[in-house]
């Protein structure tokens, strides 16, 4: 297998679930290389993602670090061995690495959960919307860089038109339906434009509107992918330097449980299709 000198954040956790599987295996990198009949570096190398792993080596890991998981262990696999080339890849050197990523995340992703407060999720936003935000950004980007995300965005996009969709379901807060990004012309073409995508049968759309009198301690946005398995499930989140994933068995439990809490809290999918069309009216 060859080096790398930017692992893609796929890349990246399956070198995170193969360290842990060898921790959780009690086996320290210099012992799990003499099993394997390797030196540590290249164990090193594995679990820093600079390398990759062929199947047969992933196999003979995860049998001596005694994980009995078939699935995990296949999915695994599956990440190992994938040499695809995805249509982000025309955007390498041009877009942030975090563009690519998550295009990446979602191509592999089994369902998505969105939560978002401000703004209209980005897989539901139309051209429009999507210019209007970025136009927003400071300090203010190239013309020509802001036409790259959004086109990116809409290229994202296609992957709810798929012939073989992955379920999605945004929660969606009323300020963020009431916000005029891009003018009033353009935020009457998104809510007709989420009515529009919430009627297909892999999409759901819950509003969460100001007057809920329980909802009051959950304010954190987020995206949520599902793995494989769900152990491979990814939070994705925008912080202050940038784009975050989150990986860890403890957090994608707590952000299960956020997104439960969201979702009972919101109204359901007839009510807020009822309640974007009574907002587009008003506009």
């Amino acid at each position: 297998m060859g080096s790398r000198r930017e692992p893609t954040a796929r890349q990246l956790r399956l070198a995170v679930e193969l360290r842990r599987l060898r921790e959780a295996s009690g086996l320290s990198a210099r012992e799990a290389a003499a099993l394997l009949g390797v030196n540590s570096v290249q164990i090193s190398q594995i679990e820093a993602g600079t390398t990759g792993v062929s199947e047969q080596r992933l196999r003979r890991m995860a049998a001596h670090y005694a994980c009995t998981d078939g699935e995990l262990v296949d999915a695994l696999v599956a990440m190992a061995t994938d040499r695809g080339r995805g249509w982000w890849e025309e955007y390498r050197g041009l877009l942030p690495t975090s563009f690519l990523d998550l295009s990446e995340l979602e191509c592999h992703a089994t369902f998505r959960w969105d939560v978002d407060f401000l703004h209209v999720p980005g897989l539901l936003q139309t051209e429009g919307y999507a210019r209007a935000l970025f136009s927003r950004r400071i300090p203010e980007l190239p013309c020509e860089e802001l036409e790259l995300r959004v086109r990116h965005r809409m290229q994202r996009r296609l992957g709810m038109e798929s012939t073989r969709p992955m379920p999605y379901e945004a929660l969606v807060h009323e300020a963020a339906l009431r916000i005029r990004v891009g003018g009033r012309a353009t935020l009457q073409d998104q809510l007709a434009n989420l009515l529009e995508l919430s009627e297909a049968e892999h999409v759901t759309v819950r509003v969460i509107p100001f007057d809920l009198e329980e909802f009051a301690d959950i304010t954190a946005a987020m995206a949520y992918a599902g793995g494989a398995v769900p152990r491979l499930d990814t939070v994705v989140r925008d912080g202050p330097d940038g784009t975050v994933f989150v990986d860890s068995e403890a957090q994608l439990g707590v952000f299960r449980t956020l997104f439960r809490r969201v979702k009972a809290a919101s109204l359901d999918p007839e009510r807020s299709r009822d309640f974007i069309h009574r907002l587009t009216k008003e506009l």
